[in-house]
């Protein structure tokens, strides 16, 4: 029979097993008295009276534009169905004339849609990042005043009702609105 080997005790084992084991209640007992928050930032972002008013500015700025293309797609449909109406009867220079001007107009009403909204994009993402410390600083005057350890936005896998902050945030982000404003 063979003698079985008995594996030597090492005395660094035992203090990192204490180490381990006391981190393991520092981490518990932090986790019970810490005070967490979460806050959903896609409906705050939707519903701030900031960004609603950002995105007010933005389409005021953009509408004679807009209005501009729906008046140019207007003429090409109109200039398409002359084209299908009378294509049969117009002379063959007229009618060649009359499809270069069609695809000559829609490819000038494509360029001008992709350039108005890069253009939309880049004031869009502008006005964003005008907006965002404002968001962020509501959040963070929240935490402090409310004294939470942490504040967690989406994605999460499950936050109840009960540390929901998203309201209160919300509420603080409309109440700066108003006095901003003179309401």
């Amino acid at each position: 029979m063979a003698a079985r080997s008995v594996p030597k005790f090492r005395p660094h084992t035992g203090l990192i097993l204490a180490g381990v084991v006391l981190w393991l209640c520092a981490t518990m007992a932090f986790a019970q008295s810490a005070r967490i928050g979460y806050v959903d930032m896609k409906r705050l972002i939707d519903n701030a009276p900031q960004v609603l008013d950002a995105r007010r500015t933005l389409e005021a700025e953009f509408n004679p534009r807009n209005k501009a293309l729906e008046s140019e797609q207007n003429r090409l449909a109109e200039i398409e169905a002359r084209d299908r109406r009378d294509s049969a009867i117009l002379p063959k220079t007229a009618a060649d004339s009359l499809k270069r001007e069609i695809e000559a107009l829609r490819k000038s009403i494509e360029r001008t849609r992709k350039r108005l909204a890069e253009e939309f994009k880049a004031r869009g993402d502008e006005e964003f990042n005008r907006q965002w410390p404002r968001i962020e600083a509501a959040v963070i005057a929240h935490a402090r005043e409310n004294q939470l350890d942490l504040v967690v936005q989406a994605p999460v896998m499950y936050a109840s009702a009960q540390i929901d902050i998203t309201d209160a945030v919300l509420a603080r982000l409309k109440r700066d609105a108003a006095t901003a404003t003179g309401r």
